[in-house]
């Protein structure tokens, strides 16, 4: 479980100190998925960043299975908007990347995870010959290749074409039915939080607080979109982004 207490998180020290993050408390239980939306700059990613072992929080607790976050965690992927891809590596190179450079883990490769995420064709190919959607794909890949129990995701599906997006979006649903792990996602769009956050934690203007979570029990269904029960859901979360 995911468990966020109290957590204030400061940037800068003195009079220059920013607040990012108010007292924020939420929870994730295993396997399950959690969607934070808000205002631009309110601190949703600086809080993914503190979950992941990136940002000490200057007071409350961040804990995963119970042990505190203090740094970064094998256990813990973190997806970035732009696939952090390395442009000189290939699609097998870069999808490795994450086992290579670990001393604990024997040396396999990605050959499932790019089968499964239907990238073996491209395995040789490198960044810029990719499409964004192929791109964002390798990045899943490198993440799901170290079998993570917890799966961080900062805007990864941001500046796609929709229909682009939407594929994608469903295969992050299926991969996480698949393989279990608790997902925590970071998002501006609307449709995405509904479609992937069993429950969506709306944000305040910064310094972050939660205004309210909403429950979304209908996630799972890769025909959700088309329901009254998403449409709803939607209207909802627009109707709390604008208060």
């Amino acid at each position: 479980m995911i468990e966020i207490r109290d957590t204030v998180i400061e940037y800068g020290s003195g009079t220059r100190a920013v607040l990012a993050v108010d007292r924020i408390s939420l929870s994730v239980e295993p396997g399950h998925s959690l969607a934070l939306i808000g205002p631009s700059g309110c601190g949703k990613t600086t809080l993914l960043f503190s979950i992941a072992g990136l940002v000490r929080p200057r007071q409350g607790e961040i804990t995963i299975s119970g042990e505190p976050v203090t740094g970064p965690r094998r256990e813990i992927a973190l997806i970035l908007q732009n696939a952090g891809l390395l442009p000189w590596k290939t699609v097998w190179q870069n999808a490795n990347l994450s086992l290579l450079l670990s001393k604990e883990y024997p040396q396999k490769t990605a050959a499932s995870v790019l089968e499964e995420l239907g990238l073996a064709g491209v395995k040789g190919r490198f960044p810029p010959e990719l499409s964004e959607g192929m791109k964002r794909r390798v990045g899943i890949a490198r993440a799901l290749s170290m079998s993570p129990s917890v799966m961080l995701m900062d805007e990864p599906l941001a500046s796609l074409d929709t229909l682009t997006k939407e594929r994608i979006q469903d295969l992050f649903l299926q991969l996480w039915l698949q393989h279990h792990f608790s997902l925590l996602l970071v998002t501006h769009d609307i449709e995405e939080a509904a479609f992937l956050g069993q429950r969506i934690a709306v944000l305040t203007e910064r310094p972050a607080k939660v205004k309210t979570v909403v429950e979304n029990p209908g996630v799972g269904d890769l025909n959700y979109r088309s329901t009254e029960e998403f449409v709803s859901i939607v209207a909802r979360l627009r109707e709390e982004l604008e208060r």
